[in-house]
């Protein structure tokens, strides 16, 4: 009988005591976070994931990644469409190719390293106490809670900001070069949009962008709706593999069917049920 999966097992807690509030190691790792985040909006605790076990990470993620669900299209750094009445230089007219490839959820099942650290009651706390987020909660979206990017050799994510307001991902294998993840932090901000900053990050003019080269079993806690950010061409023979969690700001949301099935190529009946649609319009 195979034993069951403990994230206690893959994460450094010696390292990174998330497991202990309230004690003098965890109230140092939370003060570097929140310093880290306040000035950028970013931090990486380095080596979360012990190095001897990054191994059966990749293996789960190879294991998952021919379920991934693939889509392609071109877009700005705002996710809007084209807007005619701006000069065609404007960064909202700038559009760039983007191809995108996750693994639902509902294939990490309990014998799934990233579920198990994702489902550990230490870990959620300790993300929320990060972010200092008072509205805080696990995605109920059984397709997109857990789930695996894949970024395939010549694929990348041109620039963009984000639509929600962070993201938790795990370093799981790096591309054999490339795949860089690239960052202009706090570029713009809820009442300006900066343009003329956004424009030379994509004409590739700006000094505010830094380069992180993330490794297998860095976490990253990013904050990207102020901040564009990309990730650089992936090259050579080897598939870029990143574990995303996800979180909300209220309990029990699921993702919109038009979106989830964009996304994951499919919806489940409680994609349907949450906006009274009929079930017999599932698509498999």
């Amino acid at each position: 009988m195979a034993h069951p999966i403990r994230a206690e097992d893959f994460i450094d807690l010696e390292r990174y005591p998330i497991d202990a509030p309230g004690s003098p190691a965890h109230a140092a790792m939370m003060a570097t976070l929140h310093a880290a985040l306040g000035s950028d909006g970013c931090a990486v605790l380095k080596g979360f994931v012990r190095p001897e076990q990054i191994g059966a990470l990749a293996v789960e993620a190879d294991r998952v990644a021919p379920a991934a669900h693939r889509s392609f299209n071109r877009t700005n750094a705002y996710f809007t469409v084209d807007d005619p009445t701006l000069a065609p230089e404007h960064p909202k007219r700038r559009y760039y190719d983007r191809s995108n490839a996750f693994v639902p959820a509902d294939n990490l099942g309990p014998e799934s390293i990233l579920r198990a650290i994702y489902a550990w009651p230490a870990f959620s706390p300790f993300v929320q106490a990060a972010l200092e987020q008072e509205h805080f909660f696990p995605y109920a979206d059984p397709l997109a809670d857990v789930i695996v990017n894949v970024v395939e050799p010549g694929g990348g994510f041109p620039w963009h900001f984000d639509t929600n307001n962070f993201t938790v991902t795990l370093a799981i294998q790096n591309g054999e070069s490339g795949g860089q993840f690239q960052y202009a932090p706090n570029l713009r901000s809820a009442t300006e949009e900066n343009y003329d900053g956004v424009r030379a990050v994509l004409d590739g003019t700006s000094e505010r962008v830094r380069t992180l080269v993330l490794k297998p079993g860095d976490l990253q806690i990013f904050k990207g709706r102020y901040s564009l950010h990309r990730v650089a061409p992936v090259e050579g023979g080897r598939n870029r593999y990143v574990g995303i969690f996800s979180y909300v700001a209220f309990p029990d949301m699921v993702g919109r069917v038009e979106r989830t099935r964009q996304l994951y190529g499919r919806v489940l009946t409680i994609h349907m049920e949450r906006e009274g649609l009929r079930g017999d319009a599932l698509v498999d």
